[in-house]
């Protein structure tokens, strides 16, 4: 038995045919067909990328995307993924636009955290990025919104020292790290250190599986060929003990970003991930 284990359904494993970095980062799957059918198996979250919300906007409002939440039991909901919050320029000015369609969302779906983070690995001294981390909480703040950065091998920040460092620096409250099975694997950061990390700085967590090494580059590698939990070389139930050890409590989030499913159905496709995750806390 595995009570109170909470999942949420991260956005790229339901995105259906969506692919990363393309102009079609939206999934194939209605909303409502998403939300429902994973409230159905068990899940209690469901997650929404930032592309994805603007083509749900297209056919429903806030107000109704939060009653069909609501309708079918969801507590959680993450919203991602902002970058280029620390920079100037364009690229900044952009990024505030979507941070603002990030926050509108966050508060009206009452939403756990919004993820953020850097896909390009952006030169940028750690004063500046405590400074631009710290500004982003303490607007978060105002509306009721805890802000997550999730630690990956893009990241200029790429190892736990650096992620304490960020939090610690800029003292907010609201915001913390997020630990992906996938990311910590490839960093090759060991299960004993994540154990260390102060629960206070810990925001989210999301599970999958993969392999360690593979003969194409490791953004191929991760954008699609991650694989269900226990389908795949790392030790996703260690990794789980190590982050329940650091006392956080959950929901688990499971995000598999992978060419195989793209063409499943979504039942399909939700009911493997529930199944295979939900297996992860079995004794």
């Amino acid at each position: 038995m595995t009570p109170n284990v909470e999942l949420l359904a991260s956005f790229w494993t339901l995105a259906g045919r969506g692919e990363p970095h393309t102009d079609k980062e939206y999934s194939t799957f209605d909303f409502k067909a998403r939300v429902e059918t994973v409230a159905k198996l068990g899940f209690k979250g469901i997650g929404i990328w930032h592309s994805d919300l603007a083509h749900i906007l297209e056919r429903r409002t806030l107000k109704e995307m939060r009653q069909i939440l609501d309708d079918n039991g969801i507590r959680y909901v993450e919203v991602e993924f902002l970058k280029d919050w620390f920079l100037d320029g364009t690229r900044k000015q952009e990024s505030d636009l979507e941070k603002k369609r990030l926050f509108d969302a966050a508060e009206a779906l009452k939403a756990h955290h919004v993820k953020v983070g850097d896909f390009f690995r952006e030169p940028c001294p750690m004063p500046r990025l405590i400074e631009g981390f710290a500004s982003l909480c303490a607007e978060a703040a105002q509306r009721g919104i805890t802000i997550g950065y999730e630690l990956m091998p893009f990241c200029i920040i790429d190892n736990l020292q650096d992620a304490l460092a960020l939090v610690q620096g800029a003292g907010a409250k609201n915001g913390g790290i997020i630990f992906d099975t996938w990311h910590v694997a490839k960093l090759r950061i060991s299960y004993e250190e994540i154990a260390k990390f102060p629960r206070q700085y810990i925001v989210s967590v999301e599970l999958n599986d993969g392999t360690f090494e593979c003969p194409w580059s490791l953004h191929e590698d991760t954008i699609n060929h991650r694989r269900f939990c226990g389908e795949g070389e790392f030790d996703v139930k260690g990794f789980i003990r190590a982050m329940q050890q650091a006392g956080y409590p959950g929901p688990w989030g499971i995000e598999v970003l992978s060419q195989a499913i793209r063409h499943r159905a979504l039942d399909d496709v939700a009911s493997h991930a529930y199944k295979t995750t939900l297996a992860q806390f079995a004794p």
